[in-house]
């Protein structure tokens, strides 16, 4: 028998894959976190969550009370809207979204669950859908770095789960997604289609009308030297480094120097850099 083994483990495993969601129990409430998995589906648990405090989160205010207003909302029970949050690298989309999902919670003190999803299982969202709807619980999904390229199709399926289909999106389900593209696609994919489409105007309209799916799009844009000092300045604060403000800001002007940017996520590399040369962990 052990030469059959092997086969049998993977007959097996290809009967789990095929096998209906319904059949699949998945426990909701043992984390406030989770990564969706496929091949086979799973919701793979995460009990802590890296973030930064939103306090942290310098020169973004304008969106930052956006978004936070709107998740409060749905933390609520009350209406919410998609969001896309887009722009400059290193700006904060990201650590907005998780820094939200530690904050906010409901009236009754239940915390969201949030729910990762890679940009490439985008295409199975449909089935994390059906495993959620039925819960009591409040998921926010949230896709990290979402884009789409040339002969990729998965945005279709996307476009139904934000604003389509029969059944729509349950309410107990929110997405966000962030993007360094706009329209979440590139700009020679969309002139291409111009190009070679036979009705070019129609054809860049139903990509582009993706982004138009989100009820909320919400820009990020780089940051000046005054903001980016400021945003070092926080952190600094918040972690009590012992150096004088005219030095902070000459090393912190250095190191931007030396990665030809200036955003929120150089600053907080900066004060690890800094932060390591004292000997702390952060």
């Amino acid at each position: 028998m052990e030469q059959y083994l092997p086969v049998l483990e993977r007959i097996a495993d290809a009967l789990e894959r095929l096998s209906p969601v319904g059949s699949i129990e998945y426990n909701l409430t043992c984390a406030d976190a989770f990564i969706w998995q496929t091949e086979p589906d799973r919701l793979q648990p995460v009990h802590h969550v890296k973030h930064i405090d939103l306090d942290l989160l310098v020169g973004i205010d304008q969106v930052r009370g956006i978004l936070q207003k709107n998740t409060e909302q749905f933390a609520s029970g009350f209406a919410a809207n998609n969001a896309l949050l887009w722009g400059a690298r290193g700006m904060g989309k990201s650590s907005l979204v998780k820094a939200l999902h530690a904050a906010v919670t409901s009236p009754s003190g239940q915390k969201l669950a949030l729910i990762e999803i890679h940009r490439e299982d985008i295409a199975s969202l449909g089935r994390l859908l059906s495993i959620l709807k039925n819960s009591d619980r409040r998921f926010l999904l949230f896709c990290d770095d979402l884009s789409f390229d040339n002969d990729d199709s998965h945005y279709k399926s996307l476009k139904t789960v934000l604003d389509g289909g029969i059944a729509g999106r349950p309410d107990n389900v929110l997405f966000y997604a962030t993007s360094n593209r706009r329209h979440l696609m590139p700009r020679d994919m969309m002139e291409n289609e111009r190009s070679t489409a036979i009705s070019p105007a129609e054809s860049v309209e139903e990509k582009v009308s993706l982004s138009d799916r989100f009820g909320l799009w919400l820009g990020f844009h780089g940051c000046s030297q005054k903001t980016y000092l400021e945003i070092v300045d926080g952190y600094a604060a918040r972690y009590e480094l012992s150096i004088e403000t005219e030095s902070l800001h000459r090393h912190a002007l250095e190191w931007s120097q030396t990665r030809g940017a200036r955003s929120g996520r150089v600053a907080w590399q900066f004060i690890q850099d800094y932060a390591g040369r004292l000997g702390m962990q952060l």
